[in-house]
């Protein structure tokens, strides 16, 4: 066992994808910026990371992201007439997104894949390790994996990955690990990594999801890295030299198993879940939007116009 004291205070946001699968709403708004209710999917992830001590956040984005810079900015025309108008708790609102973090960014320039994304950082990071959050992947915050990834670096050293268990029919869709137990819980010793596999040939049905607890190392690693899958530089594949070397400075990975709640927003079903499921558990909407969903649930869909009118207005019979 490797003990390190290296505190992990950066991260680093992949957002430069294109968002093909929700076209035409992302023909001219990134994709990190769909909202979720009324906050957008991106301010999500980086709350994570804050509320995990993760103060100083990069992005890596590209074209058509000023949306999602904008975000994160000041906004003095809309503050100033919120405060005009006394209406504080929208600003509050409007505020809240420019204090969280230290914001940076960086343009990936050409969509060479996530470990190319990843390369990009190494300048602003430097020789510390560092966290990379994927802004299609919420993870519910009663069910932070953040923290535990943290403390298997600080026991471990190396990198970590976050690993969830998928139907093996899925697995193709995702990286996979080859794993091995340790003698703590829900944490394994990644020995190999594989991008997409045919679900045959899987070595487990270990998925890996979009939260990694990186060494600096892998910078060295990436930039020696050849194109893989769909011709792009994989971080899948310069991981797995990383779990193949597990002596080499830097070397080893492990993989903390999560079984919370996380949807995939760059997936337009579990995207309207993450939606539905966090507007029915607020104050303000949950009631009404809950009262509606029954209806709705009990219409069976059935076509008629007495049936579409009760679904289409909450709380009519």
């Amino acid at each position: 066992m490797v003990s390190t004291t290296e505190q992990v205070t950066k991260a680093v946001v992949p957002a430069a994808g294109l968002g093909t699968r929700f076209l035409p709403a992302t023909k001219a708004t990134p994709k990190e910026m769909l909202p979720v209710v009324d906050t957008p999917a991106i301010q999500f992830v980086v709350e994570e990371a804050v509320a995990a001590g993760l103060d100083d956040v990069l992005f890596i984005t590209g074209r058509n992201k000023r949306n999602l810079e904008d975000h994160f900015d000041r906004a003095y025309e809309l503050e100033q007439t919120l405060a005009a108008k006394g209406d504080l708790e929208r600003l509050a609102l409007v505020e809240e997104a420019t204090k969280l973090a230290r914001i940076h960014y960086v343009r990936q320039g050409e969509p060479l894949g996530l470990g190319h994304a990843v390369l990009m950082a190494e300048q602003h990071v430097a020789h510390e390790p560092f966290a990379v959050l994927l802004g299609d992947d919420l993870i519910d915050a009663r069910d932070a994996v953040l923290p535990a990834m943290l403390d298997v670096r600080a026991r471990y050293g190396g990198s970590v990955v976050c690993l969830m268990e998928v139907p093996r029919e899925r697995i193709g869709l995702y990286g996979c690990a080859a794993v091995s137990a340790t003698d703590v819980d829900d944490v394994v010793r990644v020995h190999d990594l594989v991008e997409k596999p045919d679900p045959a040939e899987a070595p487990s049905t270990f998925a890996v999801i979009g939260r990694y607890v990186l060494d600096p190392s892998v910078f060295e690693v990436l930039a020696a890295t050849p194109p893989g899958r769909g011709g792009e530089i994989q971080l899948t594949d310069a991981l797995r030299t990383l779990a193949a070397e597990p002596d080499r400075p830097g070397g080893g990975v492990h993989g903390v198993i999560f079984r919370g709640r996380r949807y995939d927003t760059g997936d337009k079903l579990s995207y309207l879940q993450a939606v539905v499921r966090l507007a029915v558990e607020r104050d303000d909407l949950g009631p009404e939007l809950r009262e509606w969903l029954r209806e709705l649930v009990a219409a069976d869909f059935t076509w008629s116009p007495e049936v579409n009118d009760a679904a289409a207005t909450p709380g009519s019979a």
